[in-house]
């Protein structure tokens, strides 16, 4: 925890200053690739549901998110390669291969659909999780871009990129969906032009020289004594749930909107409010941090969560949706930034690669059960079912929270 309160010290003392120019150029980049990338897995989000139910027969409803659920699970098998690669490597060849993966796995669920195959779909998802794990890697990149006492607004900054997203990915469900038959298709190529567009901007960015003599080298703890730490498990935590939560209630909403009477056009409206929820706060979650404390930013993050729960069992209009949603995007970035920051704190340089891989192992493989889940709890039990659940897990997230802060009142 020293570590913590150093960089929480620091940013407080350096809360006016400005990042320097060079390392506000490289995090900008990011931050591009970031929006685009989070663009693509919006735009997947919006549509791959409703894309599967134009090929399923009826009795295959319940599993409408199953595409969406193998990118979890190729997030959850890539994020130890995809780490270890950059750490051998480099950050740059690391995410370009990343979006190579992602215009292949848009590709297939774009032929998949074309030729009416579920399974060729499913394999498309499975790719792209590819790609997402080297998008969630941005955000430990931006660290490394920016000076240390910069750390929380780096990451902030690099995850507000998801602003542009909610504009892009959004726009493209709305427009691409019936521009070409079969209906869905044209918003797989979309994926695909906007992983090329990555993959050049990726060129630009002044990434740090990899040093492998310097990590062969410098001592590393066993990753069980890394992850074994009170302060790891609180930050992994809270990232597990900040993104469980999310990917339960998000992946759910477009067939919850179209189960409860709306219009199927209402979903990519819902979808933008949430990633604007999502990514807005993202200009001062940092500055918030710096001011207020990691942990105290965390549990309002939990309060947000649990708001957006309690407007989305108040009613099923389309204001319902809009307002639950973005709320649970507000709360998920509050719980997420401040248990990325607070994960930096928790292993040395030459650790990170299996630090950071095993926090995203772990919280998509969380997010890879609650986006199956989501399509078969809703065709089940119903909507309001679905937020009970999701009101249990963010509890589970301020138990953990509330408990180490008790017993570590110093860090309050």
């Amino acid at each position: 925890m020293d570590g913590l309160t150093k960089i929480e010290e620091a940013a407080r003392a350096d809360v006016g200053s400005r990042m320097p120019r060079r390392s506000l150029r490289n995090i900008a980049l990011l931050a591009m690739c970031q929006a685009l990338t989070q663009s693509s897995n919006t735009l997947m989000f919006a549509s791959a549901a409703l894309a599967v139910l134009t090929i399923v027969p009826p009795e295959m409803r319940m599993w409408a998110n199953l595409p969406v659920t193998m990118q979890h699970l190729g997030v959850m098998l890539s994020v130890f390669p995809a780490s270890m690669l950059m750490m051998r490597r480099g950050r740059r060849l690391g995410f370009r291969t990343g979006s190579v993966a992602g215009m292949i796995g848009a590709s297939c669920s774009a032929i998949g659909l074309g030729i009416g195959s579920f399974p060729v779909m499913c394999l498309g998802g499975l790719l792209l999780g590819f790609a997402i794990a080297n998008m969630q890697l941005y955000r430990f990149a931006a660290v490394e871009l920016a000076p240390p006492h910069f750390r929380a607004q780096a990451i902030s900054y690099v995850t507000a990129g998801g602003i542009v997203a909610g504009f892009i990915g959004p726009t493209l469900a709305r427009w691409t969906p019936e521009l070409w038959m079969p209906t869905f298709q044209a918003s797989f190529v979309a994926v695909v032009g906007l992983h090329i567009v990555v993959f050049i901007i990726l060129t630009f960015i002044e990434f740090p020289v990899v040093k492998n003599d310097d990590h062969a080298s410098a001592p590393q703890r066993p990753l069980l004594e890394i992850v074994t730490q009170p302060t790891y498990m609180v930050a992994a935590s809270g990232a597990m749930i900040a993104f469980g939560v999310m990917s339960f209630v998000m992946a759910a909403s477009p067939l919850a909107i179209v189960q409860c009477g709306l219009d199927k056009t209402e979903a990519p409206v819902t979808i933008f409010v949430h990633v604007m929820g999502m990514f807005i706060p993202a200009f001062f979650t940092g500055h918030l941090i710096a001011r207020f404390g990691v942990f105290n930013v965390m549990i309002a993050g939990v309060a947000l969560l649990i708001a957006g729960v309690v407007i989305a069992l108040m009613g099923t209009t389309a204001w319902n949706f809009r307002g639950a949603l973005s709320l649970n995007g507000v709360g998920w970035n509050f719980l997420f930034v401040g248990a990325t920051t607070l994960l930096t704190t928790t292993y040395r340089p030459s650790e990170r690669g299996k630090a950071q891989a095993f926090n995203d192992f772990i919280v998509f493989g969380t997010t890879t059960i609650s986006s199956l889940m989501a399509s078969v709890v809703l065709e089940l039990k119903g909507w309001a079912v679905l937020n009970y659940v999701a009101f249990g897990l963010v509890c589970i997230a301020l138990l953990v929270i509330g408990l180490f802060r008790l017993r570590n009142p110093s860090h309050a």
